[in-house]
């Protein structure tokens, strides 16, 4: 059984930890274990009760009202605002699916995501920000390695799925967008979606996935034009990021190259053929708002 600490609890539900702590002492609510240094210990039941009291509460619910409210009330309270266009509350599904490693209650929720409001909005309102506290939980070594995979396994098969329905590009001799991440970066899904957008706006792509060599990518680029170089680092990868994307640009300074992911927020002074997408937003509008020519 997974184990969150107080400030686990403060990152994901948004909820100051002396927020937390009075609605313990004050309503009896949200009670933590105590380990033997009286630091409050959570188990995974324990956070999916704070999601949704938190949700509640930050959708204006007033806490005095909540605490009087049974676990299945509040449930039943969770689970309307499911059925109707609540961001939120779809995120709070698919994590306790995830949670719970259910993978036919997580299944079936993304497909009816995707359903209801399509893939462009499932991508830019629920998967990443779902993704993001994943991560959160991750990083903080409260979710096992089988949790991230399960959950991502699942919506990285739905956003291949999506490009492989998509129309050809419109046309067919323009230089193609070259996308991959470095050699040591191994998420996958931030560059599946961007192919996916770039595919869905008619632009052809070149995609290599992560845990990319600098030396294949290069092999690449000395022998095919390309349109726009993109690329995205969650993690720390195998060399200096700086000193690897100064070397890209300074290789191809005739190329646009664009970074995304938490890594990109920490460079120091940029190329100038070098551009930050901060957003998945940014993303987008990029994939939308970008024109090629043919060779």
């Amino acid at each position: 059984m997974n184990r969150f600490t107080i400030r686990d609890i403060e990152n994901l539900c948004r909820i100051k930890a002396h927020t937390i702590r009075t609605w313990e002492q004050r309503y009896n609510l949200c009670v933590a274990k105590r380990k033997q240094s009286q630091h409050r210990v959570y188990s995974s039941e324990d956070l999916k009760e704070l999601l949704r009291v938190s949700f509640l509460y930050h959708n204006g619910h007033k806490i005095s009202r909540i605490a009087k409210l049974s676990p299945e009330d509040i449930h039943e309270v969770v689970s309307c605002a499911c059925n109707k266009e609540n961001d939120e509350a779809q995120i709070l599904q698919l994590l306790e699916a995830g949670l719970d490693l259910d993978k036919e209650r997580f299944e079936r929720t993304v497909n009816c995501l995707i359903m209801r409001y399509g893939v462009d909005k499932c991508l830019v309102n629920i998967f990443f920000p779902f993704l993001q506290k994943v991560g959160l939980l991750w990083l903080s070594d409260h979710v096992i390695p089988g949790q991230e995979h399960f959950v991502s396994h699942i919506i990285r098969k739905k956003i291949i799925l999506a490009t492989d329905g998509l129309e050809r590009a419109k046309d067919r001799t323009a230089p193609p967008v070259v996308i991959f991440a470095p050699k040591g970066e191994h998420h996958e899904i931030p560059l599946l979606t961007v192919n996916y957008f770039f595919r869905k706006n008619g632009h052809r792509t070149v995609y290599f996935g992560a845990d990319l060599t600098l030396h294949t990518l290069k092999s690449y680029l000395d022998e095919h034009p390309a349109a726009l170089i993109y690329t995205h680092v969650i993690t720390h990868i195998n060399t200096d990021l700086d000193q690897y994307l100064g070397e890209l640009s300074k290789a191809y300074p005739q190329h646009k190259i664009y970074i995304s992911g938490p890594a990109g927020s920490s460079l120091g002074e940029l190329p100038a053929n070098l551009t930050i997408v901060r957003t998945i937003g940014e993303m987008q509008q990029l994939a939308e708002t970008t024109f090629f020519t043919s060779a």
